[in-house]
C-alpha cells in the first residue's frame, strides 16, 4: 500500500508597512529551521482564515494585525507533507514586531525580496506578487 502524505493547511500573512516593505521571518525551529517564510500557522477548528492569522501573528510576533485582502493560495509538495497555504495581505495596527518563535526578521522592499533564502512554498508566493 502506498503511503499517503500528511496534508497540512495553513494561513500566512504578507505584512506590509506604511512604506510598502514586506516582513520576512526566519524559522527558528523544526525541519525547515533557518528558512525564510511569511509568518502564520494552522487554523484551529471553527476559525476563519482571518481569525487564525490574527491569533498566529499575535502569538508569533506580539503585534495586532488587520487582514486586508486575499493574495493567493499555494499548493506545494514537500518531501514529508503536502502543503496548502492561504496567503493574505496584512498590516500591523498595534505594537512593534517582537520575535517569539522566529530567529530573525527583516523588512524588505520588493526589490530586496530575493536577498533571503525563502522556503519553496513562500518563493511561489513571491513569484505571484511580482
Amino acid at each position: 500500500m502506498k503511503d499517503v502524505k500528511k496534508h497540512i493547511e495553513v494561513v500566512a500573512a504578507v505584512i506590509r508597512d506604511e512604506d510598502g516593505k514586506i516582513l520576512a521571518t526566519q524559522r527558528g525551529y523544526g525541519a525547515m529551521k533557518d528558512g525564510w517564510e511569511f509568518p502564520g500557522g494552522k487554523m484551529e477548528p471553527g476559525e476563519t482564515p482571518q481569525e487564525a492569522l490574527q491569533r498566529e501573528i499575535s502569538e508569533e510576533l506580539a503585534v495586532t494585525i488587520e487582514v486586508d485582502e486575499f493574495l493567493c493560495t499555494v499548493h506545494y509538495n514537500y518531501p514529508e507533507f503536502y502543503l496548502t497555504m492561504h496567503c493574505y495581505w496584512c498590516h500591523v495596527v498595534q505594537g512593534a514586531v517582537k520575535l517569539l518563535e522566529h530567529e530573525a526578521a527583516r523588512w524588505l522592499t520588493m526589490d530586496q525580496l530575493n536577498t533571503v533564502d525563502w522556503l519553496p512554498a513562500d518563493q511561489e508566493v513571491i513569484e505571484r506578487m511580482m
